[in-house]
């Protein structure tokens, strides 16, 4: 039997079977869970990201909540809510979850798209006469924005691929084809539903990456192209906090 290509006729099918929601309403829920958890976890995270790159502040603190959230288990998390709050709020106890996972990739990069900006350029504003508050908003905000983008792609990913486990609950989504598809048998189906949220993720990852590579401020992309090679330690390593990975100590001389 070719699943590929049975999963493939699924698709494309218009039928996704008796019990199972419209495959165009599916990727609807799974976006729009995705959606809300990134926005509340970027009002919570972003703000509190920027404080810390700004002032210098609390950054082992972040550092540690953002280790710590990255620990906790998504799928344990939302069935520990979904019994804590009980059943009438299953959609309040998945987005907590997601929001929670989303928070530390935010956080992450917006603190470092801060600390990655050359420090002379900073006083340079200062020495110019301007407040701390147009240093933020004209200087450090548009030069972060790059390293931002790059956390709130990494959580978006994260989001939507965990979100196909709110089916467990009864949410919905493209998780449904996955988890129903088992016990039925049907591997055209779980093959299927998998295809489409490798397909949705890559999409979003690719918008991202267009996103990311647009918000670079027009100099600084010109001085890149010219010059790859002189990217600092610093820029690589807040990089490499921003998307979750674990950043490179600099090489001893």
């Amino acid at each position: 039997m070719n699943l590929l290509g049975d999963a493939i006729g699924w698709i494309f099918s218009g039928d996704p079977g008796r019990g199972f929601d419209a495959i165009p309403l599916a990727i609807g829920v799974q976006l729009l869970y995705t959606l809300i958890a990134v926005v509340i976890a970027g009002v919570i995270a972003i703000p509190l990201g920027w404080y810390i790159g700004h002032t210098g502040k609390g950054r082992e603190i972040a550092v540690a909540i953002s280790g710590a959230a990255r620990a906790i288990p998504s799928f344990g998390l939302l069935i520990l809510l979904t019994l804590l709050l009980g059943v009438l709020h299953k959609p309040e106890a998945a987005v907590i979850s997601f929001v929670v996972l989303a928070i530390p990739s935010l956080l992450a990069g917006a603190y470092t798209g801060f600390e990655a900006i050359d420090r002379r350029v900073i006083d340079a504003g200062r020495s110019m006469g301007m407040t701390e508050s147009q240093i933020l908003w004209r200087i450090e905000v548009p030069l972060g924005l790059p390293l931002l983008v790059g956390g709130i792609r990494a959580a978006t990913l994260q989001v939507l691929a965990t979100v196909t486990i709110a089916a467990y609950i009864g949410l919905g989504g493209l998780g449904q084809y996955i988890i129903a598809a088992i016990p039925l048998r049907r591997f055209d189906i779980l093959i299927g539903g998998a295809i489409l949220v490798a397909v949705l993720a890559l999409v979003i990852d690719g918008l991202f990456a267009l996103l990311q590579h647009l918000v670079v401020p027009r100099g600084i992309r010109a001085a890149g192209s010219a010059q790859p090679q002189r990217r600092s330690a610093r820029q690589r390593r807040a990089e490499a906090i921003a998307v979750g990975a674990p950043a490179v100590p600099p090489a001893t001389p």
